[in-house]
């Protein structure tokens, strides 16, 4: 008889990675050049753009929080020069600014730099052209390109973005200069680039209402200037029961003065909350067989009411971003669509074409495009993730390119099967890089909006977000470790910020394998290896590297530091240490062993802590300034919706009396692991240890090329490790031969026999809907076996597998005809 053993070889592959420079370049320091603490006046045409006059105002604001000065606000320039003013900095847009202008005309600032939508050029101009004054120009191709250049400022004096959202102090100076003779300029890659809150009950919601009375433009004030100091400009408002332009009529005001772009959510057609059917839609059904001309007045108010910036989404969902019903025929859309576009042409009185457009293929809708369904070019195709960070659908190369692009509809935050994720951020970057990376690559790049739930907390991922879409060709995989210590360096300060960036990674790491509101007393195996112990020692040590950063940090520092890093590694800790008891206490209650009542106190603590974590974070800090944002129930799940209240996990006590007097062997400590015999030489062979051989990805003793793609790492994307992946993402297939790129793994074998090996990879999905992206293995000189990844990623329960465990796991059945030395091949 065949003995059959197991043979786990962990190859997370399809991620992707190029060469670039990392990061906008430092224009400001401390030692000479322009000094910004001496400017005098901030000078700006009264006539600009609503936004750059707000931008003179942030940007005053900022000058005095670190410095202490205080520039005036000057829109004639005669009058300004007659006050004697020797430093200052002018704000224009091009055809807007006389001031702008009339450095054009003279050759000042360059006009091909400003050619691009959102460009924006910060210039020195010297008193050798001024005559009386010195200063620093930021001069913006339109509104929002005054705005980041003025931002990117702000952020280099030490202004983060997150200064009111995440109460990150901001850092005083006594002198900053700009570089000698600066001249820089900057633009976008991506077009549209924005967040979507959503899910924002019950930690968003009840902290608004209490703050601000509800969602009003007193919070939309605080949103959209973070959205701008991130250099996004795109919004899609809180849509559970509320309604932008309906809650608040200076909504829309503040949208216009912040040059905010304001969408609607995929379900929420022609610029009208979902929420203002049911106030104004007379009880109609969502239908529009049987409701056309209601929708069509519906939809046309909203239109006509929407006079700011915008993106109008077309197509129709079913009623509560349900799935239209089975009857539902393209044609049907088609016409929804065409009759949309007729009143978008009715109210604005211009082409439709003239208006941009999205049509989201969310979920179901996706089927209809692949049935056949189409819209009109110049309306943006907005594809879309699984809700779980993984791309749906990407265009193929050989495409015709569309007029309206395409965009992208991301998760950081998501309701639904096979689990919501609310709570805390679980969201590794180097995943979030891996499907950006693959959506800019295949020329996604209109439209990038992310569901980041309550903003809070969600901060370091947005930031990446948007800074990826800013420039994705500045972040490659490499960086992702580097982009995180500069963000906590601008944050706090660059002492800590390596074991900020480290402690953060891993967290995140813990948290991506399995989402929080997955976890229970059985994820991790409290038998074999000892694994459940050791996960959770995992993260108390992460917890008390956390603890101890924060009880060194400056008193102003820590409550963002709560806010960015503790609460979430505290929280989390405790909640595996929870699940980890429940367990024992379990296990114990089965050996009618007295200890199990030592576990179901030790619960009890656990439970009770959570809730003590939760309320430092809503009463404490800052005065009581974050109450209710942390809100959100993540104990108790029964199935995949949220449960009302955070329910303790059952425990079992033993009556003493009834408790067995016995000696009782743990075996989680009898299981524990073994010295491995495996090898760090990756030349030597790899032996087993307890009849299983478990490989790294990065393992391999040889990595054999093509002229068109080739093998590369991709740190810290895994369960434990890092990744290996081919590049360029959009490489042709590459027949499989004897000298086709491939990975080689060196092991030993103790016994003959057949073996199973299992493949681990990142969970992507089948983004072309054919075959599946294809992998291939071997051993020794053996054919190789071609295996799909993901050809049946539309099977619900396997997709939700996938998706609970993170991870896809395929296996191969191997034969091993003599024992010793053999070699596994991974074939691209």
């Amino acid at each position: 008889m065949i003995r059959t053993k197991t043979l786990q070889v962990f190859i997370p592959v399809f991620i992707f990675f190029y060469l670039h420079p990392a990061f906008t370049q430092p224009w400001v320091n401390t030692t000479s050049g322009f000094p910004l603490h001496e400017v005098k006046a901030i000078l700006v045409d009264a006539n600009d753009e609503a936004l750059v006059l707000k931008s003179a105002e942030l940007l005053k604001q900022d000058l005095h929080a670190v410095f202490g000065i205080n520039p005036t606000i000057e829109n004639d320039y005669n009058q300004f020069a007659s006050k004697g003013i020797d430093k200052v900095i002018l704000l224009g847009t091009i055809g807007k600014s006389v001031y702008i202008k009339t450095l054009l005309d003279d050759k000042q600032i360059d006009a091909a730099k400003l050619n691009d939508w959102e460009s924006y050029q910060v210039k020195y101009i010297s008193k050798d052209y001024a005559e009386t004054a010195e200063g620093l120009v930021i001069a913006g191709h339109d509104r929002r390109g005054v705005a980041y250049g003025v931002f990117e400022l702000s952020k280099q004096m030490g202004v983060s973005p997150w200064y009111w959202w995440a109460d990150v102090p901001i850092k005083k100076q006594s002198k900053l200069f700009t570089n000698a003779g600066l001249n820089m300029s900057d633009a976008p890659k991506v077009k549209y680039r924005g967040i979507f809150i959503n899910d924002e009950a019950p930690a968003l919601s009840g902290w608004t209402k209490e703050k601000f009375g509800g969602f009003k433009h007193q919070f939309y004030e605080k949103v959209f200037e973070l959205i701008l100091r991130l250099k996004g400009n795109y919004l899609w408002p809180a849509m559970w029961g509320n309604a932008f332009y309906d809650d608040d009529p200076e909504n829309i005001n503040e949208a216009n003065r912040y040059g905010i772009v304001i969408g609607t959510s995929h379900h929420e057609p022609l610029m009208r909350a979902h929420d203002e059917w049911r106030r104004y839609g007379n009880k109609l059904k969502w239908d529009y067989d049987s409701s056309a001309m209601a929708l069509k007045e519906f939809w046309q108010q909203g239109v006509a009411r929407a006079k700011n910036e915008k993106i109008i989404s077309v197509g129709m969902r079913g009623d509560g971003d349900k799935p239209m019903s089975r009857e539902t025929a393209t044609t049907l859309l088609e016409r929804i669509v065409q009759d949309q576009r007729h009143i978008i042409e009715e109210v604005t009185g211009k082409p439709a074409s003239e208006t941009p457009q999205l049509w989201a293929l969310y979920k179901e809708v996706q089927d209809y495009y692949d049935k056949g369904m189409r819209v009109p070019d110049d309306v943006t195709l907005l594809l879309c993730d699984d809700n779980w960070g993984n791309i749906r659908k990407l265009p193929k190369l050989n495409e015709t390119p569309r007029s309206g692009g395409y965009g992208i509809y991301y998760h950081f935050d998501y309701v639904g099967g096979p689990r919501n994720y609310k709570w805390v951020n679980t969201n590794p970057l180097p995943r979030v890089w891996e499907q950006m990376h693959l959506a800019y690559e295949y020329n996604v790049r209109q439209i990038w909006i992310v569901n980041v739930g309550d903003i809070k907390p969600m901060e370091l991922p947005i930031s990446f977000f948007l800074d990826y879409a800013w420039n994705p060709d500045k972040i490659n995989q490499n960086d992702i470790q580097s982009y995180t210590e500069q963000w906590y360096t601008q944050q706090f300060d660059d002492h800590y910020a390596k074991g900020m960036a480290e402690i953060t990674a891993k967290y995140l790491k813990f948290n991506g394998r399995r989402k929080p509101e997955l976890l229970d007393s059985k994820t991790y195996s409290l038998i074999n290896y000892n694994e459940a112990q050791r996960v959770t020692e995992a993260y108390n040590d992460l917890l008390s590297r956390a603890e101890n950063i924060y009880s060194h940090l400056p008193v102003n520092q820590k409550d963002a530091y709560f806010q960015l890093i503790l609460h979430p590694v505290s929280a989390c800790a405790n909640l595996q240490s929870l699940y980890l008891a429940v367990a024992k206490n379990q296990w114990y209650y089965g050996q009618q062993s007295i200890k199990a009542n030592e576990y179901a106190d030790k619960v009890k603590e656990l439970y009770l802590k959570d809730s003590l974590i939760t309320k430092q974070y809503n009463d404490s800090l800052a005065g009581g300034k974050w109450s209710h944002m942390m809100d959100q129930t993540h104990i108790g799940y029964a199935y995949w919706q949220q449960p009302p209240i955070n329910r303790m996990p059952r425990v079992n006590y033993i009556r003493e009396d009834s408790a067995k007097a016995l000696t009782i062997k743990e075996p989680w400590i009898e299981n524990a692991p073994k010295s491995s015999t495996k090898t760090l030489n990756k030349s030597l062979p790899y032996e087993a240890v307890d009849g299983v051989i478990s490989l790294a990805a990065t393992s391999y003793s040889k990595s054999v090329d093509a002229s068109t793609a080739h093998w590369t790492t991709l740190p810290d994307l895994g369960r434990t490790g890092d990744a290996i992946a081919t590049m360029p993402v959009t490489s042709a297939d590459i027949p499989l031969q004897k000298t086709s790129p491939h990975l080689e793994y060196n092991i030993n074998l103790k016994d003959t026999g057949t073996y199973n090996l299992h493949l681990y990879f990142a969970p992507t999905l089948n983004f072309h809907n054919d075959g599946g992206l294809l992998f291939a293995v071997s051993v020794d000189d053996q054919s190789p076996q071609i295996i799909s990844l993901n050809a049946d990623d539309n099977n619900v329960r396997t997709w939700e597998g996938w998706m609970a465990n993170n991870i896809i796991i395929k296996t191969s059945k191997h034969s091993f005809t003599k024992k010793g030395n053999h070699i596994i091949k991974y074939w691209m």
